[in-house]
C-alpha cells in the first residue's frame, strides 16, 4: 500500500510541474509580443527638385462655314478681321500648295481662333479624302494637303434581288452608293439592268469611313460575291506592296476587267438588240441593225467601254450626235444619237473605260431619248452582248502566295454561315 501511494504523489507532482512551466513560457510570449520593435533606419532620399509642369493649351473655337455659291475668299475671312492686304498675303503664300480663288461652293470651311478671338490656323476641304490645312505664322502662313483622319469600321452583309440592286442594299441599311459601287466592279460580266434575275444574290465585305463617330462615305469594297441567274462571280481586291495599285481578282488570279465593259450606260433598259433584220422604226423597211439601243433619259451619262482614242466627236446624219473610238486589238467602238459631249471630248482625246464621254439624247433619225451602242471587230460589226471579251492585266506571278492568302480569309467570311457572319462589324 505505501508503495502505490508513493508512486500516486510522484505522478500528481509531474503533472503540476509541467503545467507550471507551460504557463511561464506562455508569459514569456505575452510578454516578448507586446515588446516595442527598434525598427532599422532608413536612409532618407533627397528629394528631386521641382519642375514646373507647362500649362495645358487651351482649347481653339472652331467655326465651320459652308461656302455659299458666289462666295469668295475674301468673303468668308473679312467677317475675322482680315484685311485686304492680309488675304492678299494669305493666298500668296498658300498658292504653291492650292489656289483658294478654286474654292467651291458647297464645301466646309473651318476657323480656329484662340481666346483672344486671333485667328490661328484654318482648313478647308477639298473633296472627301483631303482637307488642305493653313498655319499663320509670324512671317506668313504655311500650308498643307492632309488626308482626312477617317476611322474606317469593316462591314459584312448578304442580300437578294426583288427589284433592282439599289433597293436590294438599301433593303440591307446601306446606301445606293454601295450598290452602285458594287455594279461597277461586276460591270464586264453583269449589265444590272437587263441581266438580273428576282432570286439572285450578293454578299459585300466594305469599308465604312467615319469622322467623328459620323458616317461620312463608304471605302472600298474589298470581297464581294455575286450569283447572276444560278452563275457565282467572285471579286477580291489586292493591293501590290510596291506600285501601291489595286484591282479586283478572281480566285484565280485573273482581273474581272474585260477588254470592254458589258454596258455602256448603267441601269439602261434594251429596247432594241443587234440583228440582221430589224424593221426600222421610221423608215419601215427592214435592214439589219449592228447595235443595241439603250432607253434612257435625256442627259443620263454614257460611259466608254474600254480605253481608246477618240477618231470622231460630230454630227453624223442618221446618227445625229456621235462618238467613235479606236481600241486596241482591231476594235472600235460607235455611240449614235447623244444630245451632247463631255468636256474634253474631241478627236484624238484619250479615254479610258468606264469615262463619261457623251450624254443620251434624241438626235439624227430617232423616235425618243436613247443611245445606239456598235461594236466593230477587224472591220465587222458583232454583238456586243453576246462576244466574249477577254480579261486585262491578270494578277502578277510573283505575289500569287500572298493574293491566295488574302482571298482565302475572305472567301472564308464570305462562304461562312449567315447566323454567325450576318451583318458581321469589325475593326481592321
Amino acid at each position: 500500500m505505501e508503495v502505490k501511494i508513493k508512486i500516486r504523489q510522484r505522478q500528481a507532482l509531474s503533472r503540476s510541474l509541467l503545467l507550471f512551466l507551460i504557463l511561464i513560457l506562455f508569459a514569456a510570449f505575452l510578454v516578448l509580443s507586446f515588446v516595442q520593435k527598434e525598427e532599422p533606419a532608413v536612409e532618407e532620399k533627397p528629394k528631386p527638385p521641382e519642375t514646373s509642369i507647362p500649362a495645358t493649351p487651351l482649347p481653339l473655337e472652331v467655326t465651320r462655314i459652308i461656302i455659299k455659291k458666289g462666295a469668295t475668299f475674301s468673303d468668308i475671312l473679312s467677317p475675322f478681321g482680315f484685311t485686304p492686304a492680309e488675304i492678299h498675303k494669305l493666298r500668296e503664300d498658300v498658292k504653291p500648295v492650292y489656289d483658294l480663288a478654286k474654292i467651291k461652293a458647297g464645301q466646309e470651311f473651318k476657323i480656329f481662333s484662340n481666346q483672344d478671338g486671333e485667328v490661328v490656323s484654318l482648313e478647308y476641304v477639298l473633296d472627301q479624302d483631303n482637307i488642305l490645312h493653313i498655319d499663320k505664322l509670324s512671317g506668313g502662313y504655311e500650308a498643307v494637303i492632309k488626308k482626312i483622319p477617317y476611322h474606317l469600321k469593316v462591314k459584312t452583309i448578304w442580300g437578294s434581288i426583288e427589284e433592282n440592286l439599289i433597293l436590294a442594299v438599301i433593303r440591307e441599311n446601306e446606301k445606293d452608293f454601295l450598290a452602285l459601287a458594287l455594279a461597277e466592279i461586276f460591270a464586264w460580266d453583269i449589265d444590272f439592268y437587263t441581266d438580273l434575275r428576282q432570286g439572285d444574290s450578293f454578299k459585300i465585305i466594305f469599308e465604312k469611313k467615319y469622322l467623328e463617330d459620323k458616317f461620312i462615305t463608304y471605302g472600298n469594297i474589298l470581297a464581294a460575291e455575286f450569283t447572276n441567274q444560278g452563275q457565282t462571280y467572285h471579286a477580291y481586291r489586292f493591293v501590290y506592296p510596291d506600285t501601291g495599285e489595286a484591282d479586283y481578282f478572281d480566285l484565280e488570279g485573273d482581273s474581272l476587267r474585260k477588254e470592254f465593259l458589258k454596258s455602256p450606260i448603267k441601269f439602261a433598259r434594251i429596247t432594241s438588240r443587234f440583228s440582221y433584220s430589224r424593221r426600222h422604226p421610221i423608215r419601215k423597211v427592214y435592214r439589219p441593225h449592228y447595235g443595241v439601243d439603250y432607253a434612257a433619259r435625256p442627259g443620263t451619262p454614257v460611259q466608254a467601254t474600254a480605253d481608246g482614242t477618240v477618231t470622231i466627236a460630230g454630227w453624223d446624219g442618221a446618227s445625229g450626235r456621235m462618238i467613235r473610238i479606236r481600241h486596241k486589238n482591231a476594235y472600235e467602238t460607235m455611240y449614235l444619237h447623244l444630245r451632247g459631249y463631255a468636256k474634253g471630248i474631241k478627236k484624238g482625246a484619250k479615254v479610258q473605260g468606264g469615262q463619261v464621254i457623251g450624254y443620251v439624247g434624241t438626235s439624227g433619225e430617232s423616235t425618243g431619248p436613247h443611245l445606239d451602242y456598235r461594236i466593230k471587230y477587224r472591220g465587222s460589226y458583232i454583238n456586243p452582248l453576246a462576244w466574249r471579251f477577254r480579261p486585262v492585266k491578270p494578277l502578277r506571278k510573283e505575289f500569287s502566295e500572298e493574293f491566295k492568302a488574302e482571298a482565302d480569309c475572305y472567301r472564308f467570311l464570305l462562304e461562312a454561315p449567315f447566323i454567325l457572319f450576318a451583318r458581321l462589324s469589325f475593326r481592321p
